[in-house]
């Protein structure tokens, strides 16, 4: 997993260290005013890769009534654009967990699981320009409340597909 913020001022050297897929990402969200954008999910072309924009708007709950996920065709690029605060839950699949329901061979390319209290679980706090960087092997649940209170939230995804970064990628 990969946290920061895009008006970070270490924001392009950290940008600088990925593959040029994740990178591309980053910078299309800097750079794009996604807060107006409409919502929905689209097919977008970055760097000459495939990607898929998903604009959201949702309201943050409570961690208990949210399921970890995780995907394993694509990166999870998580931006918050407007609104919030948000938290996001995270922990390293070490195949341990107990699958709620596989989507992974549909379009969706996501697997939930249940929740597991055992589980090393840390948090992120996200701010309008926060982004996530969540990959095969992290476990993630995005839009957890901060405190008691919901908050709106406009939420962008961007899913990279892995093998734009890892070219012989294949989950076994």
């Amino acid at each position: 997993m990969i946290y920061g913020n895009v008006n970070n001022r270490f924001f392009a050297e950290q940008a600088a260290m990925l593959p040029e897929a994740l990178r591309a990402a980053l910078h299309y969200l800097k750079d794009t005013d996604l807060a107006a954008h409409e919502p929905g999910k689209f097919d977008v072309t970055i760097a000459g890769v495939p990607m898929i924009l998903q604009v959201i708007d949702q309201k943050t709950a409570q961690r208990d009534q949210l399921r970890p996920e995780i995907h394993r065709k694509n990166i999870d690029v998580q931006f918050l654009a407007a609104g919030g605060p948000e938290e996001a839950g995270y922990y390293s699949d070490d195949g341990s967990n107990v699958t709620d329901e596989d989507l992974l061979d549909t379009p969706r390319d996501i697997l939930f699981y249940h929740n597991n209290p055992a589980a090393p679980e840390g948090r992120i706090r996200l701010r309008v320009g926060s982004f996530a960087v969540y990959f095969p092997w992290d476990v993630h649940i995005p839009a957890i409340c901060e405190g008691a209170e919901p908050a709106d939230i406009r939420k962008i995804v961007l899913k990279v597909p892995m093998s734009a970064c890892l070219k012989d990628w294949k989950f076994q």
